[in-house]
């Protein structure tokens, strides 16, 4: 920084226009002047609409008599301090500047307000912090008041932050001024001293959470050192003496009476700013428009379709789990409820939703279809692993034979014991789990977990008969002596390539079991031939167990994606492709082009096959898989197949696939024919995300993630519809019990679509009105 460049606001004794002064200013800082002294005398708009870069800050310093509009529509990265009391409207649309008073300042300072800080060291006069707003991009803006505020303090406030220190009030018995956050829909209001009341219609007070007090006391250090007064922070920074005002939200309003467009404009804006404040000064005909039509006459009519359609996150789910009706509990407070309904939809809550999904709920999500972080489901997913599982019905005396104890096996039992049906799970390994348990390594999952959640599944089946490898006869006396069979034996059966050498390579899924009993010693170098995420978890395995050169090899680009392709890379695994392998020897793997890639270990992940040689002739396959209908139903209509034994699909393929299955057998069963969900998947265009917070590029907390959710397809009686509505056509019908809906009244509604496009969730549809016959 250089030497301060001054401004004179007198020439020759003469008083510079506020025009003028202001080109002088812009000039200088044009030139090179990033610290100023203002020497005013009375001129207006000093220190405002002033950038040159990020990287460059201007402070400007004002002595003598500032006039009106100080920092007025500020910029980022200015600082402008004027040395004793202000006049009116200090940092009138301040985008960003950074204002200190060091006496009081005059009616409406912080007027629109959008961004930036104004420091005031005294008090200020009426109509301070009126209708601010806040880009939710941006940081809120902050109006910090050392004494008291005067009338209409914070009226039609709509974001931001003021704080009032209540230190020598000027008005010590009343630190608000009279009817304080008058329509205030937005923003928070620190204060100490005493009130007479604000508006409760619009805000209410709230308890100083740590959180809040520790924000505070942060900022009031940088507040007082700004305005020269850092000795009061012992006298100020005492929590007793703190209380804050929030606007209420939306649904806090909801218990008040709602004004309707209409009567606002009847009640407030004519006789107030449509009519007394300007009427002198327009000629606006405001009689009423001769025709609105309403009933047959509208074009258009509004229809409340709540749940009519489905969640994008619900329709990506293989299991079909209402992922926003979850949310929906959590927002009401009903945390364990949205637990438990996981449970009616998977038994592997924690394992598959919180670590091993890809989370394709998450990619359907209508926040990442427009660029914003999806509602993180991982979080409740993870703490699905203590929920205790729900209460059973009685048998209903029929029996089921689930031959298969993989993920996709127990999701088929799991399902019919809910259901009454009596499953009994035959498996061929030692224990019960499949995948899971025997090869998935504990980089991607705890032990704990998955421990706990077969614990449960064990506890709802407790016939299970493992090292079970069935024979064809087995089979066809099972399928005698139950009511259904499903198959669910996935694929164990490893692919090798047919080269030269290939004895010499071992298969993921081989290596995978040893590895996590640690018994396999992958050397110092390896060399896994398919790069698919199965390929990416032997290889994060094989840097636990010592190998240090590891290298996936593919003949097309890598399949892998996700956590397992981030975790191999992490490791320092490296992918190569296009790449042909020609034989493998005692040196490694020899490459069509004549390359040695050398290895200890070679290791094969190019799939698994199912074993069907068991199956009688009557179960059709196809290329080595079992063909089912969209039920899952086979050839043999006493069996059903899913998982891998149909077609290699994700471990949530496998648990919705045996959902659904179970479904399908207890309607024939029940001599009900099989339906299937013919709802459709409501349009991303018809969720409103303008009432979320885009700046959020994280989620911390389930509250968050409920808050955060926009419940597309589903009522989140907010009734912004209501509310809207300029005929106040739309109401709110409680019927028994929690249900509830929104109708529309023919004779008032003028099918304008407000509601429908104001709708955050998308419930209402605007369709053709019925012709006049």
């Amino acid at each position: 920084m250089g030497n301060p460049v001054t401004i004179h606001g007198l020439d020759n004794g003469q008083r510079v226009e506020s025009r003028i002064l202001e080109e002088r200013i812009q000039r200088a800082v044009l030139q090179g002047a990033r610290e100023l002294v203002i020497e005013a005398c009375g001129q207006h708009g000093l220190g405002g609409r002033l950038w040159i870069s990020k990287d460059e800050p201007i402070t400007i310093t004002i002595n003598g008599s500032a006039g009106q509009r100080v920092g007025s529509m500020g910029f980022p990265n200015t600082r402008i301090e004027v040395m004793g009391p202000a006049s009116d409207d200090v940092g009138w649309l301040n985008a960003g500047a950074e204002v200190i008073v060091h006496g009081n300042a005059s009616n409406g300072i912080a007027n629109a307000m959008a961004q930036g800080k104004i420091y005031v060291g005294g008090n200020i006069g009426s109509r301070g912090m009126t209708m601010t707003k806040r880009n939710p991009r941006f940081a809120p803006p902050e109006l910090w008041v050392l004494g008291s505020a005067g009338d209409y303090f914070a009226e039609f406030m709509a974001g931001g932050v003021a704080v009032v220190c209540g230190y020598e009030p000027q008005s010590p018995d009343n630190v608000l001024g009279y009817r304080p956050c008058v329509g205030m829909v937005g923003g928070s209001i620190f204060f100490r001293g005493p009130h007479k009341g604000f508006s409760t219609v619009d805000a209410h007070e709230k308890p100083i959470t740590d959180e809040d007090w520790e924000w505070l006391t942060a900022n009031m250090r940088t507040y007082l050192e700004a305005v020269g007064r850092p000795e009061l922070y012992d006298i100020l920074a005492v929590r007793t003496d703190w209380q804050l005002i929030k606007a209420k939200s939306p649904l806090e309003k909801k218990g008040a009476p709602r004004r309707s467009i209409s009567e606002f404009r009847q009640q407030v804006w004519e006789p107030g700013l449509g009519g007394g404040l300007i009427d002198d000064l327009v000629e606006i005909d405001r009689s009423p428009i001769p025709l609105i039509p309403t009933g047959l006459m509208r074009r258009f009519v509004p229809l409340w379709e709540n749940h009519k359609r489905i969640a994008p996150c619900e329709q990506s789910c293989p299991t079909g789990m209402p992922v926003q009706e979850r949310w929906r509990l959590v927002r009401a407070g009903q945390t364990d409820e949205a637990m438990d309904l996981a449970l009616a939809y998977t038994p592997f809550p924690a394992t598959v939703c919180g670590y091993l999904c890809p989370n394709l709920c998450m990619q359907g999500c209508t926040r990442a279809a427009s660029n914003l972080i999806p509602v993180d489901i991982r979080l409740m997913g993870k703490q699905g692993a203590t929920t205790k599982a729900p209460e059973l019905p009685e048998l209903c005396g029929k029996r089921v034979a689930v031959i298969g104890g993989g993920p996709g096996g127990i999701s088929a039992a799991w399902q019919l014991r809910l259901k009454g049906y009596d499953a009994v799970v035959y498996d061929m390994e030692e224990k019960l789990g499949g995948k899971i348990a025997s090869a998935i390594p504990e980089s991607r999952i705890p032990r704990e977990v998955v421990e706990a959640e077969i614990k449960r599944a064990q506890d709802v089946l407790p016939h299970v008969h493992l090292k079970q490898k069935l024979t064809a006869d087995q089979f066809i006396q099972i399928r005698e002596d139950y009511d259904f069979v499903v198959l669910a034996i996935g694929a164990h059966k490893p692919r090798k390539i047919p080269v030269p050498g290939n004895e010499r390579a071992v298969t993921a899924l081989d290596f995978l079991r040893e590895a996590k009993k640690d018994q396999v010693n992958p050397g110092k170098r390896m060399v896994i031939i398919g790069a698919g995420n199965v390929g990416c978890d032997v290889a994060t395995e094989a840097a636990r167990l010592g190998a240090e050169d590891i290298t996936l090899i593919d003949i097309q680009k890598p399949a892998a994606f996700g956590k397992e392709k981030h975790e191999a890379e992490a490791v320092g695994a490296k992918f190569r492709w296009p790449c042909f392998t020609k034989e493998i020897t005692e040196e490694g793997v020899v490459l069509q082009t004549g390359e040695l890639l050398p290895a200890d270990t070679v290791v094969f992940s190019i799939g698994d096959a199912p074993d069907v040689e068991f199956l009688p002739d009557s179960i059709a396959t196809d290329r080595g898989h079992v063909t089912v209908n969209e039920h899952f139903q086979t050839t043999d209509n006493k069996v059903f197949a899913i998982g891998d034994i149909v077609k290699p699909g994700l471990l949530t393929d496998a648990i919705g696939a045996g959902r659904k299955a179970a479904q399908a057998i207890d309607d024939l069963a029940s001599g009900r024919r099989p339906m299937q969900d013919t709802r459709t998947m409501v349009e991303y265009d018809r969720i409103k995300l303008e009432y979320f917070d885009p700046r959020i590029n994280a989620f911390n907390t389930l509250e968050q993630c409920a808050g955060e959710c926009s419940s597309c397809g589903a009522c989140r009686d907010c009734g912004l519809c209501e509310a809207l509505c300029p005929t106040n056509a739309i109401s709110r019908i409680q019927e028994p019990g929690k249900r509830y809906e929104y109708v529309s009244d023919p004779d008032k509604c003028i099918g304008c679509g407000f509601c429908a496009g104001a709708c955050p969730c998308g419930v209402w549809e605007m369709v053709e009105n019925t012709p006049i016959e």
